[in-house]
């Protein structure tokens, strides 16, 4: 009864609601065979300490001493314990969202701050602290751009992340925009001539990502150049936020869509993540989310409100720019924690550990035979190399050396096959980039 609270008069009293007699008759409709007649198999319960102890010998079983070159857009970085403990204190991790201002002084002062931090990193007017995360962000980016110009064609790069790619096609399927993708060169950059080909009085959007999906930095100021002529909206996607500390922030685009999970927040699995959204300050009113802002009460003395909600909860359904209703507050406040804690000068350094390590990384791997760089552009912290056999199988080999390789490629880009995609942060050590060098040696020394 403690986790089905309702007493066998309730029940009975909801049955009758329903106009049946029994549970039996409830599920009538349901076939006989596929019905549950006899009690689960499972075991018999544990006490609170035995339970304790079950969940500590499955954490032993846990893989430990791996050395990791997988990036694709999650990336595992060095996080302060003071996060957590700030996170974990009862007024953050207990709230919800800020509609009553006098007394949420505290999340809404670390969203205003979050969103200072956001604009300082991107170069933008004004961020908002209300996207799921990347993926979205950038297709909310579109949404608004689309609002802006009133038109309904988008140019993508194909050296776009692939999910977030995955990720606008599914909004824009019922939205009535035409998505259309853009190659990449050489370079491992955005194609400028098919840009420049495919650009139009129709385009509303330029999406690219950089670094891209690739790792290389593209061209914004360029591509930028290109855009605004033809009166679209350049949007700019950022998975690796880190690299914000040595590449010089987008400036020159319209929006830009970041992905905070480098800033304090562990991979997980995947998630829970924080995405952002930043843009000109003429925009702000076709901007989704929410913004919090500072003011001062009768009295002189500062505040913090939430000066803009463009969402449902908020205003009417048809002037609302996003559906976009969950609280990443939690999330938002750990990027805050995280990058105060590190500061200008810490966020540069980690920002060229990075850099440096992949320079190292790349070195290495050049020595090997077979094994070369593919793009010639310049990257941050990871980079994309061909092997001379299937990426998949070496990885197979890289396991068992406790080495969790590089990204397929060739599972996003059939004409990539044999191709990986290395990423390397400040967690790894020399030692490790040198174990996977010989490692991938060895295996490729192993007859096929």
């Amino acid at each position: 009864m403690r986790y089905l609270p309702k007493s066998p008069a309730e029940r009975q009293e909801m049955l009758a609601a329903i106009g049946v007699k029994s549970v039996d008759e409830l599920f009538a409709g349901i076939p006989e065979r596929y019905r549950l007649r006899e009690a689960l198999a499972l075991p018999a319960a544990h006490s609170e300490a035995e339970i304790i102890a079950y969940f500590k010998e499955r954490a032993a079983e846990n893989a430990l001493g791996y050395a990791s070159f997988l990036g694709a857009g999650v990336y595992q970085h060095l996080r302060s314990v003071v996060t957590d403990v700030i996170l974990q204190r009862g007024e953050f991790l207990t709230s919800y969202t800020p509609y009553q201002a006098e007394i949420s002084q505290g999340t809404l002062q670390a969203i205003f701050e979050f969103q200072t931090l956001m604009c300082q990193l991107t170069g933008q007017e004004v961020a908002n602290a209300s996207m799921y995360d990347g993926s979205t962000a950038t297709t909310e980016a579109v949404l608004m751009a689309e609002r802006v110009t009133g038109r309904r064609r988008v140019l993508v790069a194909r050296s776009v992340h692939p999910e977030y790619r995955q990720v606008l096609r599914t909004y824009a399927k019922n939205c009535g925009l035409q998505v259309e993708e853009i190659g990449y060169g050489a370079a491992g950059t955005v194609d400028a001539a098919a840009l420049k080909a495919a650009l139009g009085d129709d385009v509303c959007a330029v999406v690219v990502q950089s670094p891209n999906f690739f790792g290389c930095l593209e061209p914004v100021e360029k591509l930028a150049g290109e855009a605004h002529p033809a009166g679209a909206l350049l949007v700019v996607a950022i998975t690796e936020g880190v690299s914000l500390g040595l590449v010089r922030p987008p400036a020159e685009a319209d929006i830009v869509a970041l992905e905070g999970q480098s800033f304090g927040l562990a991979p997980s699995y995947g998630g829970p993540s924080v995405g952002v959204l930043a843009t000109r300050d003429k925009y702000v009113r076709q901007m989704p989310g929410r913004l919090a802002g500072q003011t001062t009460d009768s009295e002189g003395r500062r505040g913090f409100v939430l000066t803009l909600a463009t969402r449902e909860q908020h205003i009417r359904r048809e002037k609302a720019t996003s559906n976009i209703c969950t609280n990443q507050a939690l999330c938002a406040l750990a990027a805050t924690v995280h990058l105060c804690l590190l500061g200008k000068e810490g966020l540069r350094e980690m920002a060229h550990q990075n850099l440096s390590k992949a320079q190292f990384a790349l070195g290495e791997l050049e020595k090997i035979p077979g094994v070369r760089r593919v793009f010639s552009a310049p990257f941050f912290n990871e980079f994309t190399v061909e092997l001379p056999r299937s990426v998949r199988m070496l990885n197979g080999d890289l396991l068992r050396e406790k080495i969790v390789g590089p990204f397929v490629l060739g599972t996003e880009y059939p004409e990539l096959t044999k191709h990986a995609l290395v990423c390397v942060t400040e967690t790894t050590t020399r030692a490790e980039i040198e174990r996977l060098a010989r490692a991938l040696r060895s295996a490729l020394e192993q007859p096929v």
